[in-house]
């Protein structure tokens, strides 16, 4: 999870910029025709783990699930770091206590979702609503009535050869981890009434509306900045913010991205817990995993997943919480697209609500090109992906300990 600032350091031209944000979109597009057809054909609560089962087997399927598990444990203490690395720039008397305020943030969520299903659904829809409309109406602003800031930085370089294809690789992956959680519906699965049609409808629409916004704030705000000054940015949206409002844009920008950040770590804390249920149910997990309270929350679950957020944020390594997600999520993505192929040849007289729009040359573009990122993760950061590798490999043995405890209560 890149900032612009970063991204735009790499690739210093807005139209590569625009461009590695389009190709993002398009490229998350063709996964969710592929996705779709797996989320329709198998409508069940559970994300990759059940969608992955039917075409992998119990060992495989169980390593995807727990991936699934710490990817997306790793990408809400992720959130929740930077939740709290912003809140001390609203309130510079929190300098110095950032991991306390992301635990808390965390804490509260979990106390809330702990209350039930609709309760952890408000918060979503209110913190995701918030942080659309905002950022829609800084767009606009950016677009038609912000005017152009001049800038006295030296122009960088761009790279070219090799330097250039790495460089665009990496914004590339970087973009794709950006718009992660499009398939956040597949968690869910159980609790729709039109499976069919509402879960391919749901992320087709969530990549459309994410592009949307991904690729007009870039143009919005290369609209108001030079590239020059972009790369000095941690806030995509502040230069149309402190134009608009003068010097409290920044701190109006900060509490947006808190809002945002919030929503995405209470998604991590409503997904997780039916990862670790339904495996549970399954036999892939601790039966306690299966309880759920009133108000419908896997609560045995919840609280596992706050605890392994708790540890992630408290190891203070921003980096290793980071590749330990962007590892996760490519691999995961590479053995559900593979699996739509699998299940076409496994299973073909399976009923399919949904078929994969250009099957099979969509998905086996999204396929060819999953590997490719999963090796820049591992060229860009080769030790800490490898500390993603050891988390999957640490699969084996906790399947077969679960076996054997299976086993022995027979």
């Amino acid at each position: 999870m890149g900032t612009p600032g970063e991204i735009a350091a790499r690739i210093p031209v807005p139209a590569l910029i625009i461009a590695a944000w389009v190709a993002g979109g398009v490229y998350s597009l063709l996964g969710s025709f592929a996705m779709a057809e797996l989320g329709a054909m198998i409508p069940r609560s559970g994300g990759y783990y059940v969608l992955t089962r039917r075409a992998y087997g119990e060992y495989l399927s169980f390593a995807v699930g727990w991936t699934d598990w710490m990817g997306l444990c790793a990408s809400g203490a992720l959130v929740a770091i930077l939740a709290g690395d912003y809140a001390h720039h609203l309130l510079p008397r929190l300098a110095g206590h950032e991991v306390l305020v992301a635990l808390a943030a965390v804490m509260a969520l979990a106390l809330v979702q702990w209350r039930g299903v609709l309760w952890g659904g408000w918060a979503q829809n209110i913190t995701s609503g918030i942080t659309a409309v905002v950022f829609l109406c800084l767009i606009v602003a950016g677009l038609t009535l912000v005017r152009k800031t001049a800038s006295t930085a030296t122009p960088l370089p761009l790279p070219s050869g090799l330097a250039l294809a790495t460089a665009v690789l990496l914004v590339v992956q970087t973009v794709i981890y950006t718009y992660d959680g499009w398939y956040s519906v597949i968690y869910f699965g159980d609790e729709i009434e039109n499976p069919g049609r509402e879960i391919p409808r749901a992320m087709m629409t969530s990549v459309l509306l994410l592009a949307g916004i991904y690729v007009l704030t870039n143009v919005a705000v290369l609209h108001v900045v030079p590239v020059t000054e972009m790369t000095r940015q941690t806030l995509s949206v502040a230069p149309i913010a402190v134009a608009l409002v003068g010097q409290y844009g920044n701190s109006f920008v900060y509490l947006v991205m808190i809002v945002s950040l919030l929503a995405l770590a209470n998604a991590t804390l409503l997904d997780c817990p039916r990862v670790l249920y339904i495996m549970a149910e399954d036999g892939a997990g601790f039966r306690q995993f299966t309880r759920v309270n009133a108000g419908g929350t896997p609560t045995v679950g919840l609280w596992a997943t706050a605890a392994a957020l708790f540890l992630m944020i408290i190891s203070g390594s921003f980096q290793f919480v980071l590749a330990l997600g962007a590892f996760f999520f490519v691999a995961k993505y590479t053995l559900a697209y593979l699996a739509v192929f699998l299940l076409r040849k496994k299973e073909p007289e399976t009923p399919r609500p949904y078929r994969a729009w250009g099957y099979p040359w969509t998905v086996g573009l999204v396929l060819f090109l999953s590997p490719i990122f999963l090796a820049s993760a591992l060229a860009a950061d080769t030790r800490h992906s490898f500390y993603g590798l050891s988390v999957i490999l640490a699969s084996c043995p906790a399947f077969w300990l679960l076996k054997r405890r299976a086993a022995a209560r027979k």
